[in-house]
C-alpha cells in the first residue's frame, strides 16, 4: 500500500471533495466547501516528494519535470480512486487529491432538474455542461453518460484528462482514452474518433479553437458531442466560443453553432442549508428556434431573457434556480445571495446582516460576488 493512501482513506471515509498536500501544513480535507486541518503534525518537504513521487508513473513524472505540474487518476484497493494534480510551488511538491466516487452517479442521485435526462436522447449536436473549476462538471457529464449506457444501443467514446468515473459497457459500447496517456491531446483524440464508428463522444475540455472547431464538426455529421467548458453562463458560453474563430470566421461560426448547439447547462455548487454537503445549481440553456436565430444574428445579449421567459421547457437563470432552492429550504440562503447576480430578490433570506452592503448599487449588487472563497 502506498504511505499516501491511509490520508487518502481517511479523508474519503470523512466525506470530503479534496485531499491537499503542502509543505509545512498537515494534510487538509475540503468538507462542505472549507478547508479543515486533518489531526496530524506538519509536513516536510521530504515526506510530501516520497508520497507524491511514489505513485506517480513514469510519463507522469516526465511531465512533471518538464511542465511543473501533471494530471492523473490514481486508484488504490485501499483508498478508491481518485484525480490527481500534483505540482511544483515555492516550498516544494503539493498536491490535491480530488475524491471520485465509488459508483457512478445518476442523474436523479445528483438531484439535477429532470429535463437533463432529455439531453440522453438526442441523437446528435452540441450539448455543454459549463462553471467554474470545482463545480461538478465531471460528474454532470458522467451521470449523462451513464444514462445513456444503460438505455440506448449506442458507441461512446470519451476524451478525459484524466479519467475519472469508470464506467462499464451496459447496452452501449463505452471506450474511454486518457488524453496524455492513451492519446496526445484532445484534438487528435476527436480526429482520431471520427474513425471509431462513435455516436456518442464526450471531450472533457473544449480548450481552444482547434478542439471547439473539431467538436462542432462531429456534431455536423451526425454524431452526440458533450463538452465542458471553463464559462459562467449560457450566453458567455455562445461568446466564448464565437471569440475562439478568427474575426472573418465568426458569422459563420455562429450560424453553425445555431444549428448544432443543443442546450447550456452553467452549473455551480452551493452550500446545503443543513451546512452538510453541497448542492447543485443549474442555469439551463435550451437552443429553441428564436435563441437559434438570436446567436446567428450575434444577439446574445438578448438570450438571458429568452432564458427567463422559457421556464415553462425547462429553462431557468442561475438567479432563478438559486431563488427556487432558497425558497424551498435546500441550499444556504446566506451563499445562495453572493452566488446571484439581482441581488434584491435575496435579501429577505439573508441571515447575516453584514451581507447586505453588497446589495447597494442597484440590480448588480455592485461589483458581483461570486462568493467562490465560501464555496
Amino acid at each position: 500500500m502506498a504511505r499516501i493512501d491511509a490520508f487518502l482513506k481517511l479523508g474519503r471515509e470523512q466525506g470530503c471533495s479534496d485531499i491537499h498536500f503542502t509543505v509545512g501544513m498537515p494534510p487538509l480535507v475540503r468538507l462542505d466547501g472549507e478547508l479543515t486541518p486533518l489531526k496530524y503534525r506538519e509536513m516536510t518537504r521530504e515526506e510530501i516528494t516520497g508520497i507524491v513521487t511514489e505513485i506517480l508513473e513514469p510519463q507522469h513524472q516526465a511531465r512533471l519535470e518538464e511542465m511543473g505540474a501533471v494530471d492523473m487518476s490514481y486508484a488504490s484497493p485501499e483508498a478508491g480512486r481518485f484525480r490527481i494534480n500534483a505540482f511544483r510551488q515555492h516550498l516544494g511538491l503539493a498536491a490535491v487529491c480530488r475524491v471520485i466516487p465509488e459508483a457512478v452517479p445518476q442523474i436523479a442521485d445528483l438531484g439535477l432538474p429532470p429535463v437533463i435526462a432529455r439531453f440522453t436522447n438526442l441523437n446528435a449536436g452540441l450539448v455543454l455542461v459549463t462553471g467554474a473549476a470545482g463545480t461538478g462538471k465531471s460528474t454532470t457529464l458522467a451521470a449523462m453518460i451513464d444514462e445513456i449506457n444503460r438505455n440506448r444501443n449506442l458507441n461512446i467514446i470519451t476524451l478525459e484528462d484524466p479519467i475519472e468515473f469508470v464506467h462499464e459497457s451496459k447496452k452501449s459500447l463505452v471506450m474511454q482514452r486518457e488524453v496524455g496517456t492513451q492519446v496526445h491531446s484532445y484534438s487528435d483524440g476527436l480526429r482520431a474518433a471520427l474513425r471509431q464508428d462513435p455516436d456518442v463522444i464526450l471531450v472533457g475540455e473544449l480548450r481552444d479553437y482547434e478542439s471547439i472547431s473539431l467538436a462542432i464538426e462531429a456534431c455536423e455529421t451526425g454524431h452526440l458531442v458533450l463538452g465542458t467548458l471553463h464559462t459562467r453562463g449560457a450566453h458567455q458560453t455562445i461568446h466564448r466560443i464565437v471569440d475562439a474563430f478568427p474575426t472573418e470566421a465568426q458569422g459563420q461560426i455562429r450560424h453553425t453553432l445555431a444549428e448544432t448547439l443543443k442546450c447550456v447547462l452553467s452549473q455551480e455548487l452551493v452550500r446545503a442549508a443543513d451546512g452538510r454537503g453541497r448542492r447543485a445549481v443549474m442555469e439551463i440553456l435550451l437552443v429553441t428556434a428564436a435563441v437559434a436565430q438570436m446567436v446567428r444574428e450575434g444577439k446574445v445579449f438578448q438570450i438571458p431573457g429568452a432564458i427567463s421567459t422559457g421556464r415553462r421547457m425547462g429553462m431557468q437563470l442561475m438567479d432563478q434556480a438559486l431563488l427556487t432552492m432558497v425558497r424551498a429550504g435546500d441550499v444556504d440562503p446566506d451563499e445562495a445571495f453572493l452566488k446571484a447576480s439581482d441581488k434584491r430578490e435575496f435579501v429577505r433570506f439573508v441571515t447575516r446582516p453584514e451581507l447586505l452592503t453588497l446589495a447597494e448599487g442597484g440590480p448588480g449588487g455592485g461589483a458581483r460576488a461570486d462568493g467562490d472563497a465560501a464555496a
